[in-house]
């Protein structure tokens, strides 16, 4: 991929649409439902599969997408960030979910074939911004934050068994107990893969 693209120029379309929700020329603002969530199966034992994403296709092989976002989230588990939904047994998300006014858990969801996983690492509740950035090299994906837009660390390098032709991916916000909060996402950019190859790096050695 060359250039760099705006995500909304990118004709996204909604995964279940938001009862509210504002799309601007250079900003999305979602309203959360209580009862939402993307999860599947893995230790609860329950599936949920309702969520709200904004997503745009592509059969790019290699491409990274910024995007930033804010929220004031107040109830435990409520989210925003980033997704790429196949289908309800095959996506992934990353976010920061609230858990008190102490920390909350900056991490991401893989799911392959109907089975969930949750990496996660507390940070401070203090924080209502976040940058992420996601990275494609045909099936396998990286998924990056930042607090500046500017400095990324790794999150999680992963595969996706079902990924590796077209995919959609794009943002989404969902409350799955009891919330409801504005998720403001900004700045969104996609453009030429930023995840260095193997045996590029290698190469610098």
């Amino acid at each position: 991929m060359k250039g760099t693209m705006n995500f909304l120029q990118m004709n996204p379309e909604w995964t279940r649409k938001p009862a509210k929700a504002e799309i601007m020329d250079d900003q999305v603002v979602i309203t959360t439902e209580k009862g939402t969530d993307l999860w599947q199966r893995t230790y609860y034992g329950f599936s949920n599969d309702n969520a709200p994403i904004l997503q745009t296709r592509t059969s790019e092989k290699y491409f990274s997408f910024i995007v930033k976002t804010h929220f004031e989230s107040t109830e435990r588990f409520d989210q925003c960030g980033v997704a790429m939904y196949l289908d309800s047994d095959n996506w992934f998300k990353a976010s920061i979910e609230y858990e008190n006014d102490k920390f909350q858990r900056l991490g991401s969801v893989v799911t392959n074939h109907g089975y969930s996983d949750w990496a996660t690492t507390d940070i401070s509740s203090d924080i209502k911004e976040m940058w992420y950035r996601f990275s494609r090299r045909e099936s396998d994906y990286c998924i990056e934050c930042s607090a500046d837009g500017i400095n990324f660390r790794q999150m999680r390098i992963f595969h996706m068994w079902e990924g590796a032709g077209e995919i959609t991916f794009g943002i989404y916000a969902c409350s799955p107990t009891i919330g409801s909060y504005n998720a403001v996402f900004s700045d969104m950019r996609v453009m030429e893969c930023q995840w260095t190859a193997d045996g590029e790096w290698r190469a610098k050695e």
